[in-house]
């Protein structure tokens, strides 16, 4: 069982270390309970941009530059992600800067300016990041098809907001949102890596708990505000297309699934697994090695705190577009036959290969002490507990046959059915027939 440490400070905020044997590196990470789920719609998209603005200047590093350059000197990496239910900021380096990387985090994280200056600036970045985004439709199909999932409900918004949204943000927002979200009981510290200098002066700050203390604070009695969002419940396949004049058609075709804590989440990765999930996968060797329909097809899961779904994405020839759909409702189909047929298709062998490789792929990953960090980070913010890898590769290798035809059943319903795509058509006739058929 791997080893780690885990310490909740008198204000709440909550320190996971593990100690990574063979290293010289070390991650500092910190994991916020902000997201996009955690905004309307007339502040959508200030999560991601008070994200940037973490890196625009403090009091002890004024500028981009010096705190880039403090981050260069050491030759470390420094970068930041905004999700729908987190937040994370994250140094990696030697394990001789541990000290200094903590510094550098804690400071940005509580002693940023917002100076508005740099927030207009920014206006300008982050409009030119969407403008970018709307002509990936690889990557925007994916918030095109959460979209025609959840709707107008947070889940179903865009992370990086509106235009109009992004130049109408103040200063007061970010402060704001900040008093809001950004409280030592709303996050998570994790230090993987070579860890050993905690033990010296490097552990100094959380030792005394000054570590992430000067974030701003709330009302005196007030609390986390709620993150519940209400969901409608599916009853009829649902279709939605964004036009946009591209060379290739590109589409996921997904059904409704599973919260983050569900008891069959691992069983919903190995069915992704075999549908999907690398270059032997059914719908990689059906629709691309045997019918060169795409350069692209995976299927993969995707999960929040009270739902989640699973979907195949691919990018097609324009003119095949149907073609490759009616073959992955047809997998879909296969999965979601009797237990009897069920085995004699997926059989024990490709079960095996499924889990070995949800396993292997787990392992690979845990030789970066970012991607440790991560993974406890995320399981402790979102869940409420640590998940080990060993808990995690364990639950893999219980899945059966059994609870791969359960999920199937469960989730690969006529009315359960989502399919989204970017392409220049504008009849909706022949996708609808498909879905519904």
């Amino acid at each position: 069982m791997r080893k780690y440490g885990l310490k909740t400070f008198k204000n709440k905020l909550r320190l996971i270390t593990v100690p990574m044997q063979g290293v010289k590196s070390v991650t500092i990470l910190a994991a916020v309970g902000a997201g996009s789920r955690y905004e309307n719609k007339e502040n959508n998209g200030i999560s991601h941009f008070l994200e940037h603005m973490f890196f625009k200047g403090t009091k002890k590093r004024p500028s981009t530059l010096d705190i880039a350059g403090a981050v260069d000197a050491i030759g470390a990496e420094f970068n930041a992600s905004t999700a729908k239910e987190e937040t994370t900021f994250y140094i990696k380096a030697g394990a001789e800067h541990l000290s200094l990387g903590i510094e550098i985090l804690t400071d940005i994280l509580t002693n940023s300016k917002f100076e508005p200056v740099e927030i207009n600036k920014e206006k300008g970045v982050i409009i030119e990041e969407l403008n970018m985004y709307e002509d990936m439709p690889i990557r925007k199909i994916e918030d095109v098809f959460e979209s025609l999932l959840y709707g107008s409900t947070p889940l179903g918004r865009e992370i990086i907001g509106t235009k109009e949204n992004i130049k109408s943000f103040q200063r007061k927002d970010f402060v704001s949102y900040m008093k809001r979200l950004y409280q030592p009981k709303n996050m998570v510290v994790v230090i993987a890596g070579a860890t050993q200098q905690l033990n010296g002066a490097a552990g100094l700050p959380f030792r005394e708990g000054t570590a992430f203390t000067q974030t701003p604070r709330r009302r005196p009695g007030s609390d986390l505000d709620s993150s519940e969002v209400k969901l409608k419940e599916q009853t009829q396949p649902q279709l939605k297309i964004h036009f946009k004049k591209t060379e290739q058609a590109h589409f996921c075709l997904g059904v409704r699934a599973f919260k983050r804590t569900h008891p069959d989440r691992y069983a919903l990765s190995a069915l992704a697994t075999i549908l999907g999930g690398n270059m032997s996968s059914r719908l990689f060797t059906e629709v691309r090695e045997k019918r060169g329909l795409a350069y692209y097809i995976k299927t993969s899961v995707g999960r929040f705190q009270e739902t989640g779904y699973l979907t195949t994405q691919a990018g097609t020839d324009l003119n095949k577009i149907e073609e490759a759909i009616k073959l992955i409702l047809a997998e879909y189909h296969k999965v979601q036959s009797s237990i009897r047929q069920l085995t004699d298709k997926i059989q024990n062998k490709e079960l095996k290969k499924a889990k070995e490789f949800l396993k292997g792929r787990l392992i690979l990953s845990l030789e970066d002490s970012y991607n440790v960090a991560n993974l406890f980070a995320d399981s402790l913010l979102l869940e409420g507990r640590v998940r080990t890898p060993e808990e995690i590769i364990k639950a893999v290798e219980k899945v059966a046959l059994e609870d791969i035809q359960r999920v199937a059943k469960d989730i690969f319903l006529k009315k359960n059915l989502n399919l989204a795509i970017i392409g220049p058509y504008k009849n909706e006739t022949k996708f609808a027939k498909l879905v519904n058929s």
